[in-house]
């Protein structure tokens, strides 16, 4: 099994809570330090792809969602 370990996203403050509380949903384990990181504990590739795809969802521009998708369906 792929274990990539903790990772440390320098996220916004404003973005943070919401994606913080969205990988909590999808049972990831994450923490919000003092230091205003996000450390997310990332034990599988599907887990790293959840993880980027919700951040994403919160920082990434319409044109930057609508590219990936249409790569994701080229790619079907």
């Amino acid at each position: 099994m792929l274990s990539l370990g903790e990772q440390v996203l320098q996220i916004p403050l404003s973005d943070r809570w919401q994606i913080y509380h969205r990988l909590q949903e999808l049972m990831i384990t994450c923490s919000c330090p003092p230091d205003g990181s996000l450390r997310v504990q990332v034990n599988s590739l599907q887990e790293a792809i959840l993880v980027r795809s919700t951040v994403m969802q919160f920082l990434a521009s319409r044109c930057e969602l609508v590219e990936w998708l249409e790569g994701c369906w080229s790619h079907s």
